[in-house]
């Protein structure tokens, strides 16, 4: 399974127990939906390698205390830990409306109500204070903050982003 097929469910932040039970923090805001997982992807290298699970505990909301096959000691727990957790795309829960994941909307249309197609949504960059669309025109960066009052629509059907951005914005960035 290669990570592009992956999305991160959290990372393993430390042991429970001498008998190789690790906490794993979740980064969802449903942890609920990941309390009966069979399996999971573990971060070694570049690989994701498949680690099955013979329990798990949710606790403290976003926290999975998971005991995985073949890690029975604390060396073995050791050797995980700080992993990142993988799971396979489909398991995303869908999402409807304007929700949604920032890997989904890659390739779609940009549409802005007044100012119509302008460009492919390129990236998403959530490593700002404000997570921002990434859009290209023809080679031209074009960067529209990700607010819930500029998306207007994700026409998932069509794959477009219908935004309505204030008036000249898009304008900077083309003139």
């Amino acid at each position: 399974m290669h990570k592009e097929e992956c999305f991160y469910l959290g990372k393993i932040v430390r042991k429970h127990s001498f008998k190789g039970e690790v906490v794993i923090k979740l980064d969802t805001d449903e942890p609920e939906l990941y309390r009966d997982l069979e399996s999971v992807f573990v971060e070694h290298g570049k690989d994701l390698i498949p680690f099955f699970i013979e329990e798990s505990l949710l606790q403290k909301g976003n926290q999975l205390r998971v005991r995985f096959e073949s890690v029975d000691t604390e060396q073995d727990a050791d050797a995980i830990m700080n992993s990142g957790i993988y799971l396979p795309l489909q398991f995303l829960p869908k999402l409807t409306g304007n929700k949604f994941y920032f890997h989904e909307v890659v390739g779609f249309t940009a549409v802005d109500v007044n100012y119509g197609e302008f460009g492919v949504v390129n990236g998403i960059n959530d490593t700002t204070a404000q997570a921002l669309f990434e859009i290209d025109n023809e080679g031209v960066e074009i960067l529209i903050p990700m607010i819930d009052e500029f998306i207007k629509e994700i026409d998932r059907k069509g794959k477009r982003v219908v935004l309505e951005t204030p008036p000249g914005l898009i304008d900077m960035y083309l003139s």
